[in-house]
């Protein structure tokens, strides 16, 4: 199981919940499980996530492997700059 830290606005489409786990192994699994688990994410991740994983942020690294020991954090695209 991973651990996921749902980060500002996702939570609200996760019931509130900060933390979610879900079984994966990389960062789409992680995706279709948080969408299976909580439908209510599926038109934000639709529009595009980001993943940090340990510290370093990925966009649409779909295979990047994620594994229990990890830290993850999903959080919205971020847009400005």
């Amino acid at each position: 199981m991973v651990r996921v830290k749902l980060w500002g606005s996702l939570r609200t489409f996760a019931d509130g919940e900060e933390w979610v786990e879900v079984e994966a192994s990389n960062f789409k699994e992680l995706l279709d499980a948080l969408v299976e688990k909580h439908p209510g994410l599926a038109p934000q991740i639709k529009r595009g996530v980001s993943l940090a994983l340990d510290g370093v942020i990925y966009r649409e690294a779909w295979f990047t492997q994620i594994g229990p020991e990890n830290e993850v954090i999903l959080m919205p695209y971020m847009v400005g700059g």
